[in-house]
């Protein structure tokens, strides 16, 4: 079973991109928004602020209280965006419940949303015509191409409808010419569809989900979930030693599609920086 090498094909992405950033006079600029001191948000930001300082951008961290206004977030979104040192704008998820997400997402530019959550963004990639792609499922497919894997007419199951992931996941795959299942709760008799399945991809966030008899021999596995067990550790969505021996290929968690997501927002930060020039 090949384990698929986040953190190698994240470390070399990171290279590249602080030796394009060398060649420019200004630095790309990605400013990050916290609400709140959600540990797990929290880690999120300063793995990727890090990133930023690595590759050589400017990064700009921004911690607001959780009780602020819906209003207070979105003129801060809207200062962002007319700061023209800064490129990607991120607002980290999840909010507090009294804020609506999806208005403070829509707030963000198409041109500086660099998590590509936006309807404009989204709706480019369901046309195939991204210019700024999700950075989970667009991680995924330079994993995939790691492997030389032709998605052409291979049959695929994505397992989680979110947003995030699931759906623009579908998206790209349908654009490499692959047949997509989108998985969810309501699925019936899901291992009928996984077992037929020559990619999954699993994102439903439920540790240990995907065993051995759910796949057959040979199927590529995605492992997109974060699971923290009650020991501290981190499973994904993948029972790593249950299938291993029938699949071909996986990626680990930790160490394969997180750090892959961070060194894709980087590359979509300096897509964003570039368009401008």
């Amino acid at each position: 079973m090949k384990i698929i090498d986040g953190k190698t094909l994240a470390q070399n992405l990171r290279k590249k991109i602080a030796n394009q950033v060398k060649q420019y006079s200004r630095p790309p600029g990605l400013a990050v928004i916290l609400v709140g001191d959600d540990e797990a948000s929290q880690l999120y930001v300063r793995n990727k602020t890090r990133a930023c300082v690595e590759v050589g951008f400017y990064s700009d961290q921004i911690h607001k209280s959780s009780n602020i206004t819906e209003e207070e977030l979105l003129s801060e979104v809207n200062r962002l965006n007319e700061n023209q040192n800064i490129d990607g704008i991120l607002v980290q998820l999840p909010l507090p419940l009294h804020i609506d997400s999806n208005k403070i997402i829509e707030a963000i530019i198409p041109e500086k949303d660099v998590d590509g959550f936006s309807s404009e963004n989204v709706g480019k990639l369901s046309q195939n015509k991204s210019f700024i792609s999700p950075c989970t499922p667009k991680g995924v497919m330079k994993m995939l191409d790691s492997i030389k894997c032709d998605l052409r007419g291979k049959d695929c199951v994505i397992i989680g409808a979110s947003n995030i992931v699931g759906r623009p996941m579908a998206m790209e795959l349908l654009n490499a010419g692959a047949t997509v299942q989108v998985c969810h709760k309501g699925t019936k008799e899901i291992t009928h569809k996984t077992k037929s399945a020559d990619v999954i991809i699993a994102a439903a966030g439920v540790a240990n989900l995907v065993k051995s008899d759910w796949i057959k021999e040979g199927v590529i596995l995605i492992d997109v979930g974060i699971n923290r067990q009650a020991d501290g550790s981190m499973t994904g969505d993948v029972d790593f030693e249950d299938v291993n021996g029938i699949a071909s290929a996986i990626t680990p968690v930790p160490g394969g599609v997180g750090p892959m997501t961070i060194a894709v927002l980087l590359e979509n930060t300096l897509i964003a920086y570039e368009a401008k020039l």
